[in-house]
């Protein structure tokens, strides 16, 4: 309140502003990184969950529980059969093996209409590490945003 008791002057109210307005503008660059903390704990999430379904299809194979040809490498041939499952051929009753119960999304997608498959870059097992590209099988999988994580690595090297 200004000296007379009346009520705020001019002065004071450009101040109160000023100092909301600076709060403010600290506030959306912290609700970003936030925002861009919980995108990254999902990608890392949900790579390890695809990650361990493939590791599992792959020794399945091993095993001798999923029919794969002689010459394939062991590996999924798309990320779906993952969730869709997989006649277990060790079992008489013609059982399914299913690896992941949902198939997730890369949250740095930019279409959040596509199929979850379809979010993800394919890197086959023939495919060199450094330029991954599509086959025949699934051997890994990565984010396809060309941004750089809080950690400095880009996403795709995740």
């Amino acid at each position: 309140m200004s000296r007379s008791g009346k009520g705020f002057s001019l002065i004071e109210l450009m101040v109160t502003m000023a100092i909301l307005a600076l709060l403010a503008s600290m506030a959306v660059p912290f609700a970003q990184l936030v925002q861009q903390r919980q995108k990254e704990a999902e990608l890392r999430y949900g790579l390890r969950q695809i990650r361990t379904a493939i590791d599992a299809y792959k020794a399945g194979v091993k095993e001798g529980r999923i029919e794969s040809p002689a010459d394939a490498s062991g590996y999924p041939p798309n990320l779906d059969v993952l969730w869709q499952g997989v006649t277990d051929k060790s079992k008489p009753a013609a059982s399914r093996i299913y690896f992941i119960r949902r198939l997730p999304r890369d949250p740095f997608y930019p279409d959040a209409a596509a199929p979850a498959a379809e979010t993800w870059g394919l890197r086959s097992y023939a495919s060199p590490p450094e330029s991954p590209v599509a086959g025949e099988d699934v051997f890994d999988v990565y984010s396809q945003s060309p941004a750089t994580g809080l950690n400095g690595i880009p996403y795709r090297e995740w």
